[in-house]
């Protein structure tokens, strides 16, 4: 156990032999009953959801029917959730999403960044400015002011947190994570819509939920969660993009894998063929610690099979290059998780 409270290893860093440094964080193993099935440090540990949390962000939109209503493909389903790379063709089904809605680009909220394809294709971007529908976020954004129109709020200050459909967000994370709207930390996310701070134990509750309805289907809501996680398995490479974890964890899984990452270290995924929901934390926030302990926590719980996680190599054991591009040392799990004794039973 860390100093820090409610904390334990989850990956470490070594360079000739030793060990340099240690991530901590914690982890939480939830079923769709909100039974804890396992976990390392604090399941309880509170953070900020950041990215993860995007399919339950994108529920009203489509519990409302707005995928139907404007005639959305897929594609721009899975990007209601995406953290995308920003090509060109992440704009314009953004682009096309809010011209059926009726709103203009420049109504998005979300502010401007160079888009991720170039650190993809190891490219500079171009000077800026940059469009905001390159944003990784653009596709919840366009989302959230259709949902907007479609309701007859003003379109203006929809990322506002007094604004009707901010105060709709938080109590849609608060139902699908079972936690008192008034109880949840509000700040703001790095895209300028509010973020929420939720126990990684809450967390996974609402992707079990997630992992149960793409599985069963069920009532008009469990239906507009199966859309949106279909979707997004359907998709991998449009919710985040090629050569990131989430993506790449969920074409190893092959279709029985829902993931999602968030900044600072946070990744939430659903595994539908148990209706189990899993969230990982990097205390210190550094997302290259989460890739290591995610493959060997999902392998370890038998969510992926050794062969499945041949094609995460680089992310279960990411080299650590000198100036020279010489591999000098490398990242490694040190993730041990406690099970349940009712799992064990």
């Amino acid at each position: 156990m860390s100093a820090l409270d409610g904390t334990a290893p989850l990956a470490v860093v070594e360079r000739g032999g030793r060990v340099e440094s240690v991530h901590d964080g914690a982890v939480a193993v939830v079923d769709a009953d909100g039974s804890l099935v396992a976990w390392a440090g604090s399941p309880g540990l509170c953070a900020f959801t950041r990215s993860a949390l995007k399919p339950l962000q994108a529920f009203p939109f489509v519990a409302a029917g707005g995928p139907k209503h404007f005639g959305l493909s897929s594609e721009q389903v899975a990007l209601l959730c995406a953290s995308h790379s920003g090509e060109a063709k992440h704009q314009v089904a953004v682009a096309d999403l809010l011209r059926r809605a009726g709103v203009a680009p420049d109504e998005l909220g979300c502010g401007t960044h160079a888009p991720y394809v170039y650190d993809t294709l190891h490219e500079a971007p171009p000077p800026p400015p940059y469009s905001p529908l390159g944003h990784n976020c653009s596709g919840k954004h366009a989302g959230m002011l259709a949902l907007a129109k479609a309701e007859g709020w003003p379109t203006a200050g929809y990322e506002r947190r007094e604004h009707p459909l901010q105060q709709l967000m938080l109590r849609t994370v608060a139902e699908c994570c079972v936690v008192p709207a008034a109880t949840i930390p509000l700040g703001v996310d790095g895209c300028s819509v509010p973020v929420f701070g939720l126990p990684l134990a809450a967390m996974a509750l609402g992707y079990a939920r997630l992992a149960a309805a793409m599985a069963r289907g069920g009532d008009a809501r469990a239906q507009a969660l199966q859309r949106i996680g279909r979707a997004m398995v359907a998709e991998p490479v449009t919710v985040e993009g090629e050569g990131r974890l989430a993506t790449d964890i969920m074409l190893a899984g092959r279709g029985r894998l829902l993931a999602k990452s968030g900044a600072e270290g946070l990744l939430l995924v659903a595994e539908p063929g148990t209706g189990r929901g899993i969230a990982i934390k990097c205390e210190d926030g550094a997302m290259r610690a989460v890739g290591p302990a995610a493959v060997e926590l999902l392998l370890a719980l038998g969510t992926l099979e050794p062969r499945d996680a041949d094609s995460l190599n680089l992310h279960r054991r990411p080299p650590v290059h000198d100036a020279a591009g010489h591999p000098v040392g490398l990242l490694e799990a040190r993730v041990s998780v406690v099970v349940s004794d009712d799992v064990r039973a």
